[in-house]
């Protein structure tokens, strides 16, 4: 999937362009953020396809991403976007002991001065993987042109997993760069090192991972981007996604008991037309624990094009039986955990407040059934006044939805959260959009606004993809 993206500058992203500077240097500029004076405690499970937050009230900016872990510390690394453009705008790195709240480390690789990761030039797909024979910390990266003309794997090294990585250009084999966009890795029980490509070609890293040895798996299928793997009592899953430009797809996988094969197609790993929880895989995270270890599928929900404000993150538990793997049911919160490996529900909280409680007020020309209230009106808008700590936005999105620009304030009307969210989806359904960082309990206002944009696109082919309206939902609103 080709990534673009659009700015959004609010008053507060002013108070993240003085705390994060060195972000704004790479054109990385935060759309939503929140103010951390009204912040009270920290999230207490992982909450699919909403916005997440760091410890600076930032959004997580981490999109196609990987896990690796050191001691106890999770450590994500991810594309950091925009939302004006697709040139690279560095990789980040973030920390977290439990996999619910994240803090912001570091721009671990940032745009080049110049070169084939400078200004212009595509950086995507970032994994990073620790050499057990050097210590050192590899990170791999596709590297291009804005056209996609000039595709590679690279890579970059660190002594230190934050970082910084010194960028080294492309990884070699037989003396020539893999010529590949989309790419994976893959670290074996033993150690060795893979590199996956679009199409399920597997290549296997020299023992210091800076440059290939041989090519294990040829070509598969046709597409087969955004390639992922992992391993369990010996048996290796392929995941892999169709080519649907910035559109959701029904994601695929294969088994094989080799990574030379052969690899047997085993069917989708969600539903069929779940578009698989409307994501696209790109890592796959075993956290092994002292009673269990568990897999979590690792998805981003992109955004064309406010891929930097608007596209968030679809982590699934696996559940793995022999050689089915499946996400069965979407959760949109759920806890695990990291000490035992156990993953357990958690309980949808709050009182509901349906769309047609006279407690929302709204602006402009709006339509209402029993199920939802939406409307096509750029600036109409809803807002509700609560008591409480946390406030919860479901919608029905849709084909024909567009963009909303949610803002919470206190009861003294100051700002605390401006962010723009994404209630598009090629196959309507109920899901939560939006959820606020747990806060103080207190008196609240929530409006949200119909921005007048919408995702859509055009690929190579000049094929049309996305929203066909501007519409914006509600279907309830829940309090805690």
């Amino acid at each position: 999937m080709k990534k673009i993206t659009t700015l959004i500058l609010t008053i507060s992203t002013l108070v993240s362009y003085c705390q994060s500077k060195d972000r704004v240097d790479f054109s990385i500029v935060e759309a939503n953020k929140t103010s951390s004076i009204h912040i009270d405690k920290n999230n207490n499970a992982i909450y699919s396809g909403v916005p997440w937050m760091d410890q600076n009230g930032n959004v997580v900016n981490a999109h196609g991403a990987c896990i690796i872990k050191e001691k106890d510390v999770f450590y994500l690394f991810g594309e950091a976007h925009s939302d004006t453009s697709n040139a690279f705008g560095g990789f980040n790195c973030y920390s977290s002991k439990d996999l619910y709240n994240w803090k912001f480390e570091s721009v671990a690789l940032p745009v080049q001065k110049s070169g084939k990761l400078g200004p212009n030039r595509v950086g995507e797909r970032v994994k990073v993987m620790k050499n057990p024979k050097t210590g050192e910390y590899v990170m791999y990266m596709h590297a291009d042109t804005l056209t996609y003309k000039d595709q590679f794997v690279g890579y970059a090294v660190s002594k230190k997993i934050k970082g910084p990585y010194e960028f080294k250009g492309p990884l070699l084999f037989q003396g020539k760069p893999i010529k590949k966009w989309d790419m994976g890795t893959f670290q074996d029980n033993e150690g060795s090192g893979y590199i996956l490509v679009h199409g399920g070609e597997i290549y296997k890293l020299n023992d210091d991972y800076k440059s290939v040895t041989e090519k294990v798996n040829e070509n598969i299928t046709t597409g087969f981007e955004s390639p992922t793997m992992f391993k369990k009592e010996g048996l290796y899953y392929f995941i892999g996604s169709h080519l649907t430009s910035w559109e959701k797809n029904d994601n695929y996988y294969y088994t094989s008991n080799s990574l030379k094969g052969p690899w047997t197609s085993r069917g989708l790993i969600a539903p069929e037309g779940s578009l698989t929880w409307n994501s696209q895989s790109t890592f796959v995270l075993p956290v092994k624990g002292t009673k269990e270890t568990a897999y979590i599928f690792m998805g981003d929900r992109w955004s064309y094009p406010k891929q930097g404000s608007s596209a968030t993150y679809v982590w699934q538990p696996l559940l793995i039986s022999g050689t089915s793997v499946s996400i069965p049911n979407y959760q949109e919160v759920w806890k695990i955990n990291t000490s035992t490996g156990v993953v357990s529900k958690k309980e949808i909280e709050g009182t509901s407040i349906k769309n047609s409680d006279s407690q929302i007020e709204y602006t402009g020309i709006w339509e209402h059934t029993t199920t939802e209230s939406k409307s096509n009106e750029k600036e109409a808008s809803f807002s509700i006044q609560f008591t409480g700590k946390q406030i919860a936005l479901y919608s029905i999105v849709g084909p024909e939805n567009g963009y909303a620009k949610v803002v919470l304030n206190d009861e003294k009307k100051h700002e605390i959260i401006t962010m723009v969210i994404d209630m598009y989806s090629k196959n309507p359904v109920i899901t939560q959009v939006f959820r606020s960082p747990n806060l103080k309990k207190g008196n609240y206002i929530l409006t949200v606004y119909n921005t007048g944009e919408r995702p859509n696109w055009s690929d190579k082919r000049k094929s049309s993809y996305g929203s066909t309206g501007n519409y914006i939902s509600v279907s309830q609103l829940r309090i805690e």
